[in-house]
């Protein structure tokens, strides 16, 4: 391979995008080529090429490679003494700025196996008590490697991983089990792992804590200027970014103040005037290019320009649509998946004809074009509107060309006002009147706007409740299972106790010197002691649940029906008949049976016990 300039490396970047969905375009070709010569070394490739073959026939393979070029190097307190600051310096300024109860939010940024999610996790625990953790906290954990989040997930460590952690907070904030420590079940709830891409997808907003450790180094510094405006996005005022120990601020100084520069902790800083503060984060393309960053505005900009009752949407240079707010996803049938798509493949561009040769005027020219009287008819068909279109080109620092803003003006209203106006002047006034009362709606309209939002973060609350309730619910399944162990131990006890009272009772049937046979209402055996054997010549197994009446041995069992029946009729006293039997030996003797009622709780007949015996004296010849 030669390097990261062969022209093979590129179709085989983007055969990654494609096939896998991880995109390392941005990431620096040289360590990627270092990287991925590794694999072609192990696997005795010469290039590139070769090796794309090799993962089309081999999909294990994928898996080698995302292992070699994402490196999940980390442990639990890294860099002890960054920790340290973090927990003594930035982090009681951050809970000094909040209310008692206001929440905590957390971003572990590139966590791979998680001992940085769970690191903070401790100090925060450490810093605000178990119980206000649990209740405040959410750390975030995100990476592009599956396989390292669903370690993570698991929270098990072996003994070397937790060597950094002090042994009081290993006995605090973790339990054995099978020879590995596994982190505090209840504070594990608070860290949630999810898939993330710090390159294509938006971050999450309202950071208090962000840490993304030696992350950063391995991108380029075009895709780290973007990833840090993202970042600069997603933390709160006065939040704090944590980096690695090797990697600097030193290109984007008016975005993140520092904090502790030696222990690489920075604040977020005010306003850049370049664009690089406060930026919304730019959408991934999903036709494979990456969009540049948005407009910069302030935060309160944004939700202002999402709740507009004007419809407005934001291309970049090519065309593919950044932005849409509420007004304009519903007004156009738009969804957030339709984020990042070319304009061109949007049913508003076949519905409105002239809107498409409008945005490639407006960008070609650097001219606003308005378009006037566009009808639209809703997609349900319900409604015909009357809109005014702009399409106006979005310039950035130095005069540079970002991408054109659409907005959608609906007119219908004042159209028609217009049309009344060449009526009578009682026609006029009404049309006027109309006009107020079109203008009250639009303020209901936002009222209720503004209402709807408090619903739902109402919902809000309530869904987190829900999922407390669901907590609950699993600690209660949790004890049930455990009184089912304790009722299957009481069932084992008894089990064993029967197995004694069984085997205590075949004592006694084999010490009984009679001949003992016991058979239920219906004439089965239901017992038949050795005795019996010995007498008859007949195994208990052979004699068991077979009908006495059927059984061939030496003895006229049609002469025991009769004492039988009187005993299954309630009579309470032993019955005793003599019958001439012949034993296995072929011995002839007078056979005494005594009969009795196999009576169960007291009452209940359930068969006949029968005692076979010689008379006493033939016994005794």
């Amino acid at each position: 391979m030669n390097g990261a300039d062969d022209l093979g490396l590129e179709p085989l970047l983007e055969y990654l995008k494609k096939s896998r969905g991880f995109d390392f375009t941005a990431y620096k070709r040289a360590t990627l080529a270092r990287r991925i010569d590794k694999r072609l070394q192990a696997l005795g490739l010469e290039n590139t090429n070769q090796y794309l073959d090799f993962l089309e026939v081999h999909p294990v393979e994928f898996n080698h490679l995302f292992n070699t070029i994402l490196i999940n190097v980390t442990s639990f307190f890294r860099d002890q003494p960054h920790w340290e600051s973090l927990a003594k310096d930035a982090l009681p300024a951050i809970l000094a700025a909040k209310a008692p109860q206001d929440p905590v939010r957390v971003w572990s940024a590139g966590c791979s196996s998680g001992e940085e999610a769970y690191t903070a996790a401790i100090i925060l625990a450490e810093a605000l008590g178990i119980e206000q953790f649990r209740e405040r906290v959410k750390v975030y954990a995100t990476d592009v490697d599956e396989e390292a989040l669903n370690t993570a997930r698991q929270a098990g460590y072996g003994p070397g991983d937790v060597e950094a952690v002090l042994p009081a907070l290993v006995e605090k904030y973790f339990y054995r089990e099978n020879g590995r420590f596994i982190f505090h079940k209840d504070l594990r709830r608070s860290v949630i792992f999810g898939r993330h891409d710090l390159v294509q997808d938006a971050p999450i907003s309202h950071v208090d804590i962000l840490i993304c450790r030696n992350v950063l180094m391995y991108f380029n510094a075009e895709t780290q200027e973007k990833i840090l405006a993202r970042f600069h996005f997603a933390l709160n005022d006065g939040g704090v970014l944590f980096l690695g120990r090797a990697e600097m601020l030193l290109t984007y100084g008016n975005t993140f103040e520092p904090s502790d520069l030696t222990r690489r902790i920075f604040r977020k800083g005010p306003k850049n005037t370049s664009g690089g503060r406060g930026q919304l984060p730019a959408r991934a393309n999903h036709g494979g290019n990456a969009a540049p960053a948005a407009v910069g505005e302030p935060d309160v900009y944004l939700s202002a320009l999402e709740t507009s009752q004007t419809a407005q949407m934001i291309l970049d240079l090519n065309e593919t649509l950044l932005f849409a707010n509420e007004r304009a996803r519903v007004l156009f049938d738009l969804s957030h998946r339709d984020l990042g798509s070319s304009f061109q493949d949007l049913k508003i561009t076949f519905r409105l004809g002239d809107l498409r040769a409008a945005v490639a005027q407006a960008l070609g020219e650097r001219r606003t074009v308005n378009l006037e009287d566009v009808q639209w008819v809703s997609p349900a068909g319900k409604d015909e509107l009357t809109l005014q279109v702009r399409v106006k080109p979005l310039a950035g620092p130095g005069g540079r060309l970002l991408g054109a803003g659409l907005s959608f003006v609906d007119v219908t209203t004042y159209k028609r006002a217009e049309d009344q106006l060449r009526l009578t002047k009682q026609e006029v006034e009404t049309a006027y009147e109309e006009l107020q009362s079109t203008n009250e709606e639009l303020e209901t309209t936002n009222e209720e706007l503004q209402s709807t939002v408090e619903e739902l973060e109402t919902t809000n609350e309530e869904l987190q409740s829900t999922n407390e309730e669901l907590e609950t619910m699993n600690e209660e399944l949790q004890s049930t299972n455990e009184e089912l162990h304790t009722v299957n131990e009481q069932l084992r006890v008894r089990t064993d106790e029967l197995n004694e009272t069984n085997a205590f009772l075949e004592t006694v049937m084999s010490s009984v010197r009679s001949a003992v046979i016991v058979v239920d209402r219906d004439m089965k055996v239901l017992a038949w002691n050795p005795k019996a054997r010995d007498l008859w010549g007949l195994r208990s197994e052979e004699a068991l649940g077979k009908n006495l009446l059927n059984l061939d041995i030496g003895l006229p069992v049609e002469q025991l029906r009769a004492p039988v029946r009187v005993c299954l009729a309630g009579d309470a006293e032993a019955r005793t008949i003599t019958v001439p039997a012949v034993n296995r030996r072929g011995k002839t003797f007078q056979c005494v049976v005594d009969c009795a009622p196999l009576v169960v709780a007291g009452k209940d007949i359930r068969g006949v016990v029968m005692m076979l015996h010689e008379p006493a004296d033939e016994t005794s010849s």
